[in-house]
């Protein structure tokens, strides 16, 4: 079994891998500080395993996922990430990933993880495992953005791309307080409170290359 870890922290890339040489006697573990490296690697050498960080350099975005299909279909990919899974494993599930771990998690955790995606298996928490089927019960869209009315969509483009509530007003002929009402009512769908978690989702949300 060959795992490639890519993760931009040589520390955490060691600690990993520390890991799993003594959880799996039988494995070769290779190392990507960068998404470029990541490629490099995959077009060189087979991967049972990817263990990708979101925040890598060079990449940071879900199309690192269908670019590793396209080099090697087989990888099995885990995303190992600081960043908070109920916000973000979701669309990595639905981007092709085969699960996600925060970095936080426990050796136990990393062990059973791997464990169940070299099994076949997809390894998810609890949490997002809830998150999941409250989603199919409630009928809730996977990507949160198609909850947004036309004008709702509009006015959040705007407000990501750093527009403010006068500059949108002029822009689209409305009133300071409709923009402010279309604002509130984007906020309580997206489930953000500021501009800047606002601009986070657009980018985890928006198709991007």
């Amino acid at each position: 079994m060959n795992i490639l870890i890519a993760d931009d922290h040589s520390v955490v890339r060691q600690g990993v891998a520390l890991i799993l040489r003594e959880a799996f006697k039988t494995i070769e573990i290779y190392h990507a500080d960068s998404f470029q490296e990541v490629v490099v690697k995959l077009k060189k050498q087979s991967v049972n395993l990817l263990l990708l960080d979101i925040n890598l350099p060079g990449g940071n975005s879900v199309g690192m996922i269908s670019r590793v299909k396209d080099l090697q279909p087989a990888t099995k990919i885990l995303m190992f990430s600081a960043f908070d899974e109920e916000q973000y494993a979701l669309r990595y599930l639905h981007a092709g990933v085969d699960g996600y771990l925060n970095k936080l998690s426990s050796e136990e955790k990393i062990i059973e993880a791997v464990t169940e995606i070299l099994q076949g298996g997809r390894y998810f928490s609890n949490k997002v495992k809830e998150r999941i089927f409250e989603n199919v019960i409630n009928k809730i869209p996977d990507n949160p953005l198609d909850s947004l009315s036309n004008r709702e969509l509009e006015i959040a483009d705007l407000l990501a791309r750093g527009e403010g509530n006068l500059e949108i007003a002029n822009r689209l002929d409305i009133k300071m307080s409709t923009v402010s009402t279309y604002k509130s009512r984007i906020f309580d769908k997206l489930g953000v409170t500021n501009v800047v978690s606002l601009v986070e989702k657009f980018k985890m949300y928006r198709e991007q290359s």
